[in-house]
């Protein structure tokens, strides 16, 4: 066999790549010169010196190309067994789909090296697929039976702050993929993501144990290298308020003005610099103000959304700076909250427009809390109930039944209807849950399950896998336990605020405060979870189950609230009061849309 031509990733991908018009946004030949600051991440993957490749950034700068073109180089010029390692088995066959496959089909010198699967012979499958020399296997980290089997010489880790903490009950993903590489001499670990919390995040800790490259750009007035850090990013703010179309650059070394249309020179003649002693692990820290497909006033808009609250400023500074988010504190003094205790009456206040329960079911009770919603997700705890009782008879879902059903009176003067409710289905009560949520999902009455790992999604998919055929919505506690807390501790009134009536007792802020988040360290992995400090925490999951209401409703509240104003022209009071137990007025939103999701 003739030694493969002597390329680099990078210049096997300017030579000989395409890319696919569903899978990029300018399709066409590639072009490292878009993103000079790719080539250098790309090629060391070929120096026999370098073991590992860490990659800690923001979103948009290309992550996902650079790996591609590693895989389309190496199934071209450098036949290895390779593995694909993504967050979920579902992911992994996406990336199959929507990127392996385009990629195969439009880049001429690696089409039919991969046999089709449909093909007798080929021996391919959705996330296993051969070629002359080679094989790649596409697995989920949440998979056990994914890292298993097959020695592999390249393991790519793409999204590893996602990654659950242990495969099942195998251990670390990421360890148990790097094993598969033992007989290799020439074997490579490529981790890639955007970071997650300070001191549990996986590609931070991978950072830290590399030589730490940051590209280093010059000033294109004064000629000075420099990094490019989101403190020098300035635009004007006026009277009318914040102009992010005037977003520019200042030069921390002369105070240079730079702008977008600059950062094209300065990109090419960048260069990446290690900040740590060099052993065999190359790292590289990249941010949003690189990319070239976003602009200075983008990224200004983005944060200017971003940080009114404080679970989207976290977002934001793990997307677009590409660093871990550090947190304020681990616990939060209920005194603190309890000194935060308001009056406003019986009757809703006037900004809110949208009422959520949760539920929680215990072996003896049903406890409910009632939250209302208003512009910017502030909130008010409207009522807390307990129904003391056996869950496994009737009588108490009726009670808990003609409950949810009962409107809440606004200032507004009109009738606000509990919108959607979410009940903990995850007890000792699990049919009876299922058997009331079934014949009220109509009404928003859903069953929902906690699942206690980091990173999961608030709401998640629905799965019917259950004997009642319901649609039953996982939640994602630990992320909706750092909303609360983040919330909990904003400390003026406005977006995102909790507010609190003088009817609640310090048990019940005892309770909203009853975890606190640890660091815990598993065979050298850090992961972040909650643990109770407390013996009753109920309180605390009824808010998690309203706010995931809020959540699974996505409403338009500003919408909402000028509807209402429109409703209470319209409508008289009499005319309100006459309708109290007809279903919600139309300016709630219809449940068509999101109960099919």
């Amino acid at each position: 066999m003739a030694p493969p031509p002597n390329l680099t990733v990078s210049q096997w991908a300017d030579t000989h790549r395409q890319l696919s018009s569903e899978a990029s946004a300018e399709p066409g030949r590639w072009n490292t010169d878009r993103a000079p600051y790719q080539r250098e991440i790309m090629d060391v993957i070929g120096d026999p010196q370098v073991e590992t490749v860490v990659i800690m950034s923001s979103a948009q700068i290309g992550k996902t190309e650079i790996i591609n073109n590693i895989i389309g180089y190496h199934v071209q010029l450098d036949p290895s067994p390779i593995l694909l390692l993504q967050p979920t088995l579902e992911m992994a066959e996406a990336w199959s789909k929507d990127r392996f496959a385009p990629m195969l089909r439009d880049t001429d010198v690696l089409r039919g090296l991969v046999k089709d699967p449909r093909t007798r012979d080929s021996g391919n499958t959705l996330l296993h697929k051969r070629f002359p020399g080679g094989h790649i296997t596409m697995a989920g980290a949440n998979s056990p039976a994914s890292l298993a089997s097959r020695p592999i010489r390249l393991v790519l880790c793409d999204e590893v702050d996602r990654y659950p903490a242990s495969a099942g009950t195998e251990g670390d993903p990421v360890s148990l993929a790097k094993k598969r590489t033992t007989t290799f001499w020439n074997r490579k670990l490529l981790l890639t993501s955007t970071p997650t919390i300070k001191g549990a995040s996986r590609i931070e800790a991978a950072f830290e144990q590399s030589d730490q490259r940051h590209y280093h750009v010059p000033c294109p007035h004064c000629g000075e290298y420099q990094t490019l850090k989101w403190a020098q990013v300035k635009w004007e703010n006026g009277d009318e308020g914040h102009k992010p179309e005037t977003a520019h650059y200042i030069c921390e070394h002369n105070g240079c003005v730079i702008v977008d249309t600059d950062r094209a020179a300065m990109l090419k003649a960048g260069r990446w610099v290690a900040e740590a002693p060099f052993t065999n692990i190359a790292g590289f820290h990249i941010n949003e103000l690189y990319s070239p497909w976003v602009t200075f006033a983008q990224i200004v808009r983005d944060f200017l959304r971003a940080k009114a609250l404080p679970e989207t400023l976290k977002t934001w500074v793990n997307t677009s700076l590409g660093q871990p988010w550090e947190e304020e504190g681990e616990t939060i003094e209920a005194d603190v909250l309890l000194n935060r205790k308001e009056s406003w009456g019986t009757e809703a206040p006037e900004p809110v427009v949208l009422v959520t329960a949760g539920v929680d079911v215990q072996g003896d009770r049903i406890e409910v809390e009632v939250k209302g919603w208003g512009i910017g997700e502030e909130c008010w705890s409207l009522d807390y109930r307990i129904f003391y009782g056996d869950p496994a008879q009737g009588s108490i879902w009726r009670d808990l039944d003609a409950y949810l059903l009962k409107p809440i009176r606004s200032k507004t003067g009109v009738n606000l209807n509990i919108a959607c409710a979410c009940i903990d289905s995850g007890g000792h009560h699990t049919q009876a849950v299922y058997e009331f949520c079934g014949a009220r999902a109509m009404r928003g009455v859903f069953a929902v399950k906690g699942i206690n790992q980091m990173a999961k999604p608030l709401v998640g998919r629905p799965s019917k896998n259950n004997r009642y055929k319901l649609r039953l919505y996982p939640i994602g506690t630990d992320t909706a336990k750092e909303v609360i807390y983040s919330r909990l501790r904003i400390s003026e009134p406005g977006m995102g605020y909790f507010h609190f009536p003088l009817e609640r007792d310090r048990e019940y802020f005892l309770q909203l405060t009853a975890e606190k988040q640890v660091t815990r360290f598993t065979k050298g992995v850090a992961r972040r979870e909650w643990i109770k400090i407390r013996s009753r925490n109920e309180v605390l999951d009824c808010t998690v189950y309203a706010l995931a209401a809020f959540k699974l409703l996505n409403p338009d509240l500003i919408a909402l609230s000028e509807n209402l104003e429109k409703a209470q022209i319209e409508a008289p009071l009499e005319a309100a009061t006459q309708e109290n137990s007809k279903p919600q007025a139309q300016w709630i939103p219809r449940m068509d849309n999101w109960l099919s999701r």
